[in-house]
């Protein structure tokens, strides 16, 4: 069974920093693409960012690049995301999910490509 499980979300100032986990089960984890997305409350689910099964970062939207810093540890089968500099608007619920590796006729940054997804957790980013 196939399980993502996000973790390190909370309440932070505005300034601040947060390191969310994402912990993989049920699929060979270092064969995929991982990405973390996030929704904010009446928003659609946008990209945040992306990281191929070699580790190469493939991309930030202007909204958090020079912010946020993605990584993962294939051994501990777990992504990151690094969040410094937070703002109020990056209040959402961050996801991560899992991309389908074979047949994918969207990009990387289209949730649609992804096939797995976690729960979710909370940041929320006090003004």
């Amino acid at each position: 069974q196939v399980q993502l499980v996000e973790s390190g979300g909370r309440l932070v100032q505005t300034g601040g920093s947060l390191r969310l986990s994402c912990t993989a089960s049920g699929f060979t984890f270092s064969r995929y693409t991982m990405g973390w997305f996030r929704q904010a409350p009446g928003k659609e689910r946008e990209f945040v960012s992306a990281i191929s099964w070699t580790g190469g970062v493939l991309d930030y939207p202007d909204s958090v690049k020079g912010r946020f810093t993605i990584s993962r540890d294939n051994a501990k089968i777990t992504i990151y995301l690094q969040m410094n500099s937070l703002k109020p608007e990056d209040t959402a619920v961050y996801y991560c999910a899992a991309r389908n590796p074979i047949g994918n006729s969207y990009p990387y940054d289209n949730l649609r490509s992804y096939g797995y997804w976690g729960q979710g957790t909370q940041v929320t980013v006090s003004s």
